[in-house]
């Protein structure tokens, strides 16, 4: 995940999410490796970013972008809804609100998008105070991605992906050949997990579901891959 942030006192590049999941599972297994998740914050920068974080002083700073652009399609369409949506956007930014936080519909949402107008992404409003790992984990939820893992004595390992993605998806963020030679996935909770010896003993104990490529995953997920290849 790519991070735009304006106004705050930040350093640019990579910075590792403390996840206390993770840190739970890392002192359970004491693994030989830990993989968590890092996000990546970059200066001023709104057009190839996830998500944006900004101090309320810059805000109108980003809203104004916005708001220019409505101008533009109002002074240019020949189209009244177009119009009529522009219009609303404007009156919603000179609010100070951001367009992420706006009520649209399916029509007028793929209007906006294919604009790119600069707040549809995500926009998080912070203080110089909130550590960085609270901004990665707030953008992270309003992108609308989870964690799921995996745990063992050779590593633990946190995975992004989509709120929702089948099991099969899950699979293959860990490696393509579990995703083509999916059979099963066993789905433990962290908790149950954490009060368990290990994973066969959430099996040996039912406290394990097993599912098919299908199944949806839930955040905070420990997973086990069946495949064949």
């Amino acid at each position: 995940m790519k991070i735009g942030f304006f106004g705050l006192s930040l350093e640019e590049g990579k910075f590792r999410y403390e996840d206390p999941m993770l840190k739970q599972l890392e002192l359970k297994c004491k693994p030989k490796k830990v993989s968590p998740y890092y996000a990546q914050f970059v200066r001023d920068e709104a057009t190839t970013v996830d998500a944006i974080v900004t101090s309320k002083e810059s805000l109108l700073d980003i809203l104004i972008v916005d708001m220019e652009k409505c101008e533009m399609r109002i002074s240019r369409t020949e189209s009244e809804p177009e119009k009529a949506l522009m219009n609303k956007c404007l009156k919603w930014l000179e609010g100070e609100k951001p367009l992420c936080d706006i009520e649209l519909n399916s029509d007028e949402r793929e209007l906006l998008m294919s604009v790119q107008m600069v707040s549809m992404k995500p926009v998080l409003v912070f203080g110089d105070s909130v550590p960085q790992s609270e901004m990665i984990r707030d953008a992270f939820d309003a992108i609308g991605m989870v964690f799921f893992y995996t745990a063992g004595p050779d590593d633990v390992h946190a995975w992004d992906i989509r709120k929702g993605s089948e099991l099969v998806e899950c699979a293959g963020k860990i490696h393509s050949d579990l995703a083509r030679g999916f059979i099963k996935a066993d789905l433990v909770t962290i908790e149950d997990f954490l009060s368990s010896h290990s994973f066969n003993d959430c099996k040996k104990l039912g406290l394990a579901k097993v599912v098919d490529r299908d199944y949806p995953i839930s955040p905070g997920q420990v997973i086990e891959i069946r495949f064949n290849v």
